[in-house]
Formats: C-alpha cells, sequence, structure tokens
C-alpha cells in the first residue's frame, strides 16, 4: 500500500439506533474486505469513529454508514496519513458513544443551540455568557478560549458533578465547546435536560474554529490537544510544538522537554516522582528498542497510535508500600 494513499478519517453522529447491535456485522465484514483500521463506536445514541485505509476504502465505509437514512447527515474530517495509525479494527458496541454516564439525555433532541465559529467570538465576548470547557485537564492546559471557565476534569463523565456543585450557573447564558464537537453537543444536552434554558455550543468544536478563524480574529490561546500522532494543534491546523510522554501520555511542551525530570519515553515533570525502579527499567528498555528500530529504519513493533493520556500519577508517599 502506498503511504501517500492513505488517509484518516474522524467522525461521529447522534441518531436513534435502537437496533445498533445489528449493524457491527456487516461493518466489520467491509472494514476487513477493504482493509481499514481503527475503531468504530455504536450504541443506541449513534456512531462514532476514527479510521484510516486507502482513500477509495475509507470513503466506502464512510458511504455504507451513510447508506442508513438515519446516518445520512453523518460528516467527517479527512487528513492524510504518512503512514498506518492503525494496527487492527474494533467496531464496538457501547452504552454510549461518549460516555457521559447519564441516562435520559438525549443530543438527538436535547442539544444547544449550534454557534458558527464566526459568530463565536461575538457570543463569548458578552459579559453575561459564561463559557465552559467541556475537555479534560490534560487538554485544557496546553490551550483554551481566553476567560473560559476550567472544570478539571479527568473524565468527561465527571462533568455534571462539576455542574451540580456550581448552582451560581443556573440562569445564566451557557456556551460551551470541545474539540470537534461531540462533547460539545452531549453536554449541551445535559445541560438542557438540567432545566438550564440557554445553552449554545461551537458548531465544529476548536478544529473547525482553528481552521477557519484568521489567528488576527481569534480569541484562542496555546495550542488544541488532538488525539492523534500530532499531539496538538494550532491556528489553520497547523502542528503545535507538543509530544506525548510515552509514561503517563501527557502532552509536553518545550519547557517541559526541558526540564531534568524529561528523559525521552521514560518519564516528565508531570509523572517523574510516580515511577519506581522496576517501571522505569522497563520504559528505558522499550526506548532503547524503539531507538534501535529507528536506526535500522524501521517501526518499533510495539508502536500504536496516539492514545488517551492516563489520569495523572500522583508520587507515592516515601514509606508508601509498592
Amino acid at each position: 500500500m502506498s503511504s501517500s494513499s492513505l488517509i484518516a478519517a474522524a467522525f461521529y453522529h447522534f441518531a436513534a439506533l435502537p437496533d445498533f447491535a445489528d449493524k457491527k456485522p456487516a461493518l466489520d465484514a467491509l472494514c476487513a474486505q477493504r482493509e481499514v483500521f481503527g475503531t468504530i463506536l455504536l450504541a443506541a445514541e449513534g456512531v462514532n469513529g476514527t479510521i484510516a485505509g486507502r482513500c477509495e476504502d475509507v470513503r466506502a465505509v464512510l458511504a455504507h454508514l451513510r447508506s442508513d437514512p438515519r446516518l445520512a447527515a453523518l460528516e467527517h474530517k479527512e487528513s492524510p496519513a504518512a503512514r498506518r495509525p492503525f494496527h487492527r479494527m474494533k467496531v464496538r458496541l457501547k452504552r454510549e458513544i461518549v460516555t457521559l454516564g447519564v441516562p435520559g439525555v438525549d443530543p438527538v433532541t436535547q442539544a444547544g443551540t449550534y454557534v458558527e465559529p464566526a459568530d463565536w467570538n461575538a457570543l463569548i465576548g458578552d459579559p453575561e455568557v459564561v463559557v465552559i470547557d467541556t475537555r479534560n485537564d490534560y487538554e485544557v492546559a496546553i490551550g483554551r478560549f481566553a476567560g473560559a471557565l476550567d472544570p478539571h476534569t479527568q473524565t468527561f463523565r465527571e462533568l455534571p458533578d462539576w455542574v451540580a456543585a456550581h448552582p451560581e450557573l443556573r440562569g445564566k447564558k451557557i456556551a460551551m465547546y470541545c474539540t470537534g464537537g461531540i462533547r460539545c453537543e452531549k453536554s449541551t444536552a445535559f445541560m438542557r435536560s438540567q432545566g438550564f434554558d440557554e445553552v449554545f455550543h461551537l458548531k465544529g468544536g476548536i478544529l473547525k474554529y482553528l481552521e477557519i478563524v484568521p489567528e488576527a480574529e481569534s480569541r484562542w490561546q496555546g495550542e488544541c490537544f488532538v488525539f492523534d500522532e500530532r499531539v496538538s494543534v494550532g491556528h489553520a491546523l497547523s502542528q503545535g510544538p507538543h509530544t506525548l510522554c510515552r509514561n503517563c501520555r501527557h502532552p509536553i511542551g518545550p519547557a517541559e522537554r526541558a526540564s531534568a525530570q524529561y528523559q525521552e519515553g521514560i518519564s516528565c515533570p508531570h509523572c517523574h516522582a510516580g515511577i519506581d525502579d522496576s517501571r522505569r527499567a522497563s520504559l528505558a528498555e522499550r526506548q532503547r528498542q524503539v531507538e534501535l528500530a529507528q536506526s535500522r529504519c524501521q517501526q518499533h513493533i510495539g508502536a500504536q497510535p496516539t492514545p488517551k493520556p492516563r489520569r495523572h500519577i500522583k508520587p507515592k508517599p516515601p514509606n508508601a508500600a509498592p
């Protein structure tokens, strides 16, 4: 397979799919036939996925999904891939395509009002509007909209508890945003289910905003974390300066890589103090194998697509048991 023909596609669509489990066999067969790899989540509330392969094969899978009238409006974001970002295909049946953990939330009927990226600045510039970042702490740490509230969540399902702990939000205009739109739709539907009347969300998420809003007019500060090998992007979706710590999976910038606690492939300032000798030795050996493979112009067999960062690793007390 020519690397120049490879693309990756990210997509989601909320729709009522009570028969979602029936879709799995045909999707499994088509992806195997077309040599398309990645992950597709199916649930009663819709579909969510990231897949990669030859352009014509990826588009064949997308066309198959859209052949269901309930998914006909499914949109996707497409980008070229220098090499295979995934090594196997997983079609998974889930309770939710993005896990909030609150029964009865329906983005199809309850989602807030879409706001086009071109109109977002005017909305969040209104002093009466409360802007909430629905992403997790490691994402917010490297960039957010000016003035946005950071809930300091480690997982999306912690957001409802944060909202419940802030009754002062009641009666306010709420504007919510996320990376690509899926968490915005789910979170605004949750807010409306809780009695919030004026709830808005950024259509297409941060990525669409950075794509079309000129940097000179932008209210975005920093970089946007992305769940692929780029790690972060800036305005015009240019690749950012961040890499991932291969131990804790936290995004790390140039200043963190300059720290004495940073060792490539082993640790960073976020996890250095929490690694025991056994773990450190294992990571060091893995890094040695990676560097050996690179010196031979080979891909390390343990290489995986960019995963979700782990929860923050807290240092153990000096006398803690291993």
